[in-house]
């Protein structure tokens, strides 16, 4: 990856780049980068080879500036069977977001077999043509094959998408970052409709059954709702070689601000 990462590191803190920025306040970030942050200082701190991330909730509270970044870690619970780890996002001095990650041990499947949703049949990354209209993961802050449906349309959307930067630099990104790097995305696949977007989420959580053992992940959207300027996403995730998990946001009606 030759591309700006999104953080740099200084001392103990991040530092965010403008490939950072969000799309809601030229002055912010985008809330990609703060879930990714926490849940990449989770697996760093406190990750074991026998236990799966298998669920990371995010709560953002308020849209951080380009200051820089601190993450705290917790240990609220350190079973043999179950971990589970909390996390703080300070932006320039003040709580931003928080995560809670849960870490459950690998064993075997039991026996039987269980209801699953149909196989998602689509075309690989590879079958499918790089967008030529520029409106690849927001000018390029990430690369998208496009499946089925678009921002901009009413009706289901599924697509591919692959990071093409580090989060931090000098450091790769594992499987679990790849998800937690890319699972705020949900709220804008699953809230977009003919009118663009204009949901802006409050949280994210990700379930995983599995890591990703592709770079590629795809997306397809599987519910939207909304009442009085509140709405909930939900997405289904996959690797290539089949489904990982689930991604799910709630959102508030919000407005762009203009960028100069």
């Amino acid at each position: 990856m030759t591309n700006e990462p999104f953080f740099t590191i200084e001392g103990t803190h991040y530092v965010p780049t403008p490939a950072a920025r969000g799309p809601w306040n030229p002055n912010s970030l985008h809330g990609r980068v703060i879930v990714g942050l926490l849940g990449a200082e989770i697996e760093r701190l406190h990750a074991s080879p026998d236990f799966i991330p298998a669920r990371l909730t995010v709560d953002m509270y308020r849209l951080p500036d380009l200051s820089s970044v601190e993450v705290t870690t917790r240990v609220v619970r350190a079973g043999n069977r179950i971990r589970v780890i909390d996390a703080e996002f300070i932006s320039g001095g003040v709580s931003a977001g928080r995560a809670t990650c849960q870490l459950l041990k690998r064993t075997e499947n039991p026996l039987g077999n269980v209801w699953k949703p149909p196989i998602w049949d689509v075309l690989k990354p590879a079958d499918i043509a790089p967008p030529t209209d520029g409106r690849s993961g927001m000018g390029g802050m990430w690369a998208m094959r496009r499946i089925a449906g678009d921002f901009g349309t009413v009706g289901q959307k599924r697509t591919w998408m692959s990071e093409v930067r580090e989060l931090v630099e000098g450091r790769a990104l594992t499987p679990f970052v790849r998800v937690a790097v890319s699972a705020d995305f949900a709220s804008p696949f699953a809230n977009a409709g003919d009118a663009g977007l204009e949901f802006i989420n409050s949280d994210v959580t990700v379930y995983l059954h599995r890591e990703p053992v592709t770079e590629w992940i795809g997306y397809e959207v599987i519910n939207h709702g909304a009442t009085d300027g509140i709405a909930i996403g939900e997405c289904f995730i996959y690797d290539e070689q089949g489904p990982i998990g689930s991604a799910a946001c709630a959102a508030l009606a919000q407005r762009r601000m203009a960028r100069s």
